[in-house]
């Protein structure tokens, strides 16, 4: 719009000369019209780079969409592994608790039973010497003191001491 107030002051500086007004009135529009023809070129030039620029924005966008998409598809599958992972890992450990206490237990009942032969070892010593000693004098009895023992540490629920 500018450049028509120029062109304006030009039209009044052809129409004072006076009698070549209307070559000068002519020239004035054809230069006008080129201005507007070169003004219509640039914005449609300009609009053309726009939409280019917003094309090339939009295929930025989707392949950044695209990429985004595998990524999370790969984080979602690592996501599964781990789960499954830690599901495995928790039931072992559950198995594993499990034998602890087991294994607990059972030293807490060796430690009783030992207990008990310390303190009442020598009452033990004395009962299978008599046996033995019965078993050599009375042939009839047969008693095997050494059967005996490994009988008595094999099965100490059937013997209780304590």
């Amino acid at each position: 719009m500018a450049s028509s107030g120029g062109s304006g002051s030009a039209l009044s500086a052809a129409t004072a000369a006076g009698g070549s007004s209307s070559a000068a009135e002519e020239e004035l529009r054809v230069l006008m019209e080129q201005r507007r023809a070169k003004r219509m070129l640039s914005n449609r030039e300009s609009a053309r780079r726009s939409r280019m620029r917003k094309q090339r924005h939009l295929d930025d966008l989707t392949s950044q969409v695209a990429h985004l998409r595998r990524e999370n598809a790969q984080v979602a599958t690592a996501l599964g592994l781990t789960t499954q992972g830690l599901l495995a890992v928790d039931a072992e450990n559950a198995v594993l608790r499990t034998q602890a206490a087991e294994l607990a237990a059972h030293l807490h009942s060796l430690n009783d039973i030992l207990s008990c032969i310390r303190s009442n070892g020598a009452a033990v010593a004395l009962t299978v010497a008599a046996a033995t000693a019965t078993a050599t004098t009375d042939p009839l009895l047969g008693f095997d003191s050494t059967a005996f023992d490994d009988l008595f540490r094999s099965s100490p629920e059937m013997f209780q001491l304590c």
